[in-house]
Parts: structure tokens; C-alpha cells; sequence
């Protein structure tokens, strides 16, 4: 063992010691708290992404004596990049720690939002949950009838054919939507490849039910086709587990100071609350 190794040992020894001193001698499971819209940071700065949650999930991870570490979801999803970032840093550091992961699905877990669920080892749901949509979408406008009543004229110039993906102010060529289309495709299989990979023979799809057209599902019926594993709330759940004294210490990314909460709102809440609408919400 090397001095190093001796040392952190030495030191995991004195905080057990000190904790049972101060009667906290009990189980201690860190809760990570994933919620919102995900998107990259730019404009919004109470979005879920990498940057805004890694300390977070790297805290929760560093307290070596917990038997799990929790994800407490509740999110319609959002970037496909950053839903996979969140994901594989929390897989990473559960193999690194050799930590079980235990996610709790709240009101919603759909689209990126199921993306973060299948780092659990397990998915907790409410019956009423909404769950799934292993999907993609890219929704936009056309103006271009009304930029005609406007006598308004666009001009676009490119260098490149394939520039241009998608443009709201000018008709949509077969060129493009075979484009969108592709990398829409493209993205779907990886979203269906991890699901796969994660769980693995727990999908159960049901007589004559698709589980990765888009489809979203109910805690209940999420259970019988296997993209979740049982009925259960947070603090039942880590109870049950670990013991009716097990403690919880949750960590959440840092508030914004209210006038970036405020241009987040001002800049986003058409869009945010159609993401949530999608589910009812």
C-alpha cells in the first residue's frame, strides 16, 4: 500500500470515528437533483448541462462511505450532447467509485430526461410519472407566406451546397429535410443503442407497443415494459435499503443571481413552457 493509500485510509478511519462521536454513524446517501430544460449555457443560465452540474455530481461521488448515490429527476428533456455528458460522467464515476446509482424519476423523465434515468443502476417511478420518448425531435417556423405579404425579400449567400440545413425565412428544398432527416436518424440510433446497452433484457416492450418511436409512458405502464423497475419514492426507497435512519444530502446546481434568472425567463419561457406542455405540465 502506498503512502498515499495509507493516508486516505487512515483519514476514512478518523471522520467514521469522529461521526459515531457525534452520533451521525448512519447511512449517508448523496442525492443528486437533475431538473429542468437541458441545454447547453449560452443564454440560459439555469439550464442543465455539463458545466453547470459536473462539481455536483463530482461532490456527491467523493463521500466514499455511501452505500449509493441518488438521481432525483425531473426533466422534458432537451440537447441530445449534453443529456450524453451528464450520462457518462455520472457512469464514470460510478465504475470509478464502484458506486450503485439509484434514479428517481419525478413528474417527467422524457427524451433527455430518460437519457439521465438510464445511468441508474435501477429507475424508481410514481404511477403517474411520464416516462420515454426515446426520440428526437427539431421543430421550426416558415415565414415565408408572411414575409411575401411583408415584401420582404431574403438573400442568402453559401459557400458550400450543404450549408444551409434549415432556414425559417425560405422554402424547405428535398435536399434539406433528406439532410435533417439523416442526422435526426443518426441520433435516434444512439439514443436506442444506449437504452439497449443499459438495459438490456429488462424491455419488455407489450403486445403491439413500440417503446422507441417517441412514445411516453406512465410510471405504471413504463414498469411493465422495462424501461423503469419499480414503484417508489426517494426517501421510502433509501429507507427500505439502507435503514430507517439513512440520512440524505442533496446536491443541486448553484442558483443564479436573480437578474440572470430574470433574462433566462424574459429569454425562454415561450420555449421552456412548451417543452413541459408537451407532458401536460
Amino acid at each position: 500500500m502506498s503512502a498515499k493509500d495509507t493516508l486516505s485510509a487512515a483519514w476514512t478511519k478518523a471522520q467514521k470515528t469522529v461521526r459515531q462521536l457525534l452520533g451521525q454513524d448512519t447511512p449517508l446517501v448523496p442525492v443528486i437533483r437533475l431538473e429542468g430544460m437541458i441545454m447547453s449555457g449560452g443564454r440560459n443560465a439555469n439550464a442543465l448541462n455539463l458545466q453547470r452540474v459536473e462539481k455536483q455530481i463530482e461532490r456527491a461521488f467523493s463521500i466514499q462511505d455511501a452505500p449509493a448515490v441518488a438521481l432525483l429527476i425531473n426533466s422534458p428533456g432537451g440537447s441530445p450532447v449534453q443529456s450524453r455528458l451528464i450520462h457518462e460522467r455520472i457512469r464514470a464515476l460510478a465504475v470509478e467509485k464502484e458506486k450503485t446509482v439509484l434514479a428517481f424519476c419525478e413528474d417527467v423523465a422524457a427524451s433527455g430526461g430518460y437519457f439521465l434515468a438510464v445511468a441508474g443502476d435501477e429507475i424508481f417511478v410514481d404511477p403517474a410519472t411520464i416516462i420515454g420518448s426515446i426520440g428526437v425531435i427539431n421543430a421550426s417556423f416558415c415565414f415565408t407566406e408572411a414575409m411575401e405579404k411583408l415584401g420582404v425579400e431574403r438573400r442568402v449567400k453559401t459557400a458550400g451546397k450543404s450549408k444551409l440545413i434549415a432556414d425559417p425565412f425560405s422554402p424547405e428544398t428535398d435536399q434539406q429535410k433528406k439532410r435533417m432527416e439523416r442526422l435526426l436518424n443518426s441520433v435516434h440510433s444512439q439514443f436506442i443503442d444506449l437504452v439497449k446497452a443499459r438495459r438490456g433484457d429488462k424491455l419488455k416492450p407489450q403486445k403491439g407497443e413500440e417503446l422507441f418511436d417517441g412514445s411516453v409512458f406512465t410510471g405504471t405502464e413504463a414498469i411493465e415494459n422495462g424501461i423503469a423497475d419499480e414503484i417508489g419514492d426517494l426517501r421510502t426507497v433509501l429507507k427500505l435499503r439502507f435503514g430507517k435512519d439513512t440520512r440524505t444530502k442533496v446536491f443541486s446546481p448553484a442558483s443564479q443571481n436573480p437578474l440572470s434568472r430574470l433574462f433566462g425567463i424574459a429569454l425562454d419561457g415561450v420555449e421552456l413552457r412548451a417543452a413541459w406542455a408537451r407532458f401536460g405540465l
